[in-house]
């Protein structure tokens, strides 16, 4: 008996997936829990795998093709490798028959029939008020509108007036590439637009004597890794050091909804790390509650994950706080984004030696730039401030994460 395989539950808030990539093709064997497709989400990508061995059958939908969760992708018979089953009869639903419209007095722009828009899009449409027509042509395949093109749609400013000319297609050249943007990436130019648009972002910035921290690591380091399996680094002493300072600041780690603030008694780091698709944020659950050597091995398994695209929907989501750091990359300095609706980032940069006075003299320093970027709606300007000198402090001294002062 052939059994169905539909787009699982795929996390918190995400209600649809795009076919990224089918691993097998009708007609061939596969094991059971053998992964056949992979879907693209708009925070990971995630693999569906076969529920019992047998043989592939038709393909429900193609690659590109944009599904909701519970949307039929393939079946597996019983049997052997061989030919393809035949693909099950579908019936379409009938469509409702409409009158045509009266031709419009003066040209107008090229309607779009709401059943363009996939179910997701339809809903928020009209949550929205919207329809179709104003929000244009979709992203999805075949010009449907996604959920995504409805989101970017609330997100822009309401300058544009429905008689203004349409814009000219761009003229390539023929020395360039054009490259459809991939689901994750659309998703993270959104989210970060719509938190310029959201909040009053502010960054203000201090610099960090790392001699203490390096002389911490120095000193330690070997027994460390004998105890614990894995390196003392930086980010385990910062994210300590900002644990220690958000107690003392709760409001940049709180959140604004609608017109009241959220404060909590626990804090969810969000750490950026790079994948292969592009930058993603995974989140140390009750970071609080862990000393150096537990982050270190949850920051080294995330790292582990995010490269090879193993992460899991609900590691991304729910954190209150993050830090990014571009000085793995070269970055002096930078002003990062707000992972929204999080009222805080810390960026941190490069470790460069610079001169600096120290007691009235000039002396050689390994010193680090940090920007902490803020909604300016919750946190003060003496609070952010003052959150950067603490985290200086602690990390400038570790000693005084020991000694909680």
């Amino acid at each position: 008996m052939s059994v169905e395989i539909k787009v699982p539950t795929l996390g918190e808030s995400v209600t649809t997936a795009t076919i990224a990539k089918w691993l097998k093709q009708p007609g061939d064997a596969v094991k059971e829990d053998e992964p056949v497709v992979e879907l693209e989400t708009d925070k990971v990508s995630v693999e569906v795998a076969a529920p019992q061995a047998g043989v592939l059958g038709p393909q429900a939908v193609k690659e590109g093709d944009e599904v909701e969760v519970g949307a039929l992708l393939t079946t597996v018979e019983p049997g052997k490798a061989g030919a393809a089953p035949a693909a099950p009869k579908v019936v379409a639903p009938e469509k409702k028959v409409e009158a045509p419209a009266a031709p419009a007095a003066k040209p107008a722009a090229p309607a779009v029939d709401s059943a363009a828009a996939l179910p997701a899009a339809r809903k928020m449409m009209a949550e929205n008020g919207l329809n179709a027509g104003q929000v244009g042509q979709g992203t999805g395949l075949g010009g449907r509108i996604t959920k995504g093109d409805v989101l970017g749609f609330l997100s822009q400013p309401q300058a544009a007036t429905p008689a203004a000319a349409p814009k000219p297609a761009r003229k390539d050249d023929p020395r360039e590439e054009r490259v459809k943007m991939t689901r994750l990436r659309r998703t993270i130019a959104r989210r970060l637009k719509e938190a310029q648009n959201t909040a009053a972002m502010l960054t203000t910035f201090n610099e960090i004597d790392m001699s203490g921290a390096m002389a911490l690591r120095a000193e330690f380091q070997d027994s460390f890794v004998k105890k614990h399996g894995v390196k003392l680094g930086y980010m385990s002493i910062f994210s300590r050091g900002v644990i220690a300072a958000l107690k003392e600041f709760p409001a940049i780690n709180a959140e604004i909804d609608g017109e009241d603030v959220i404060y909590r008694d626990f804090i969810n780091l969000g750490i950026a790390v790079g994948g292969p698709n592009g930058l993603v944020v995974p989140v140390i659950r009750d970071a609080d509650k862990m000393g150096f050597a537990q982050i270190e091995k949850t920051i080294s398994g995330f790292g582990k994950a995010a490269r090879e695209g193993t992460l899991k929907l609900d590691e991304l989501s729910g954190g209150t706080f993050s830090i990014t750091n571009g000085g793995i990359y070269g970055s002096l300095l930078s002003t990062p984004i707000l992972n929204a609706p999080q009222s805080g980032i810390l960026g941190m940069h490069s470790i460069q030696e610079r001169p600096v006075a120290v007691n009235g003299q000039v002396v050689i320093r390994p010193m680090m730039y940090v920007a902490l970027s803020y909604d300016h709606r919750i946190v003060d300007g003496k609070e952010a401030v003052s959150f950067l000198v603490r985290l200086k402090q602690n990390v400038e001294d570790p000693r005084r994460l020991l000694i909680d002062v």
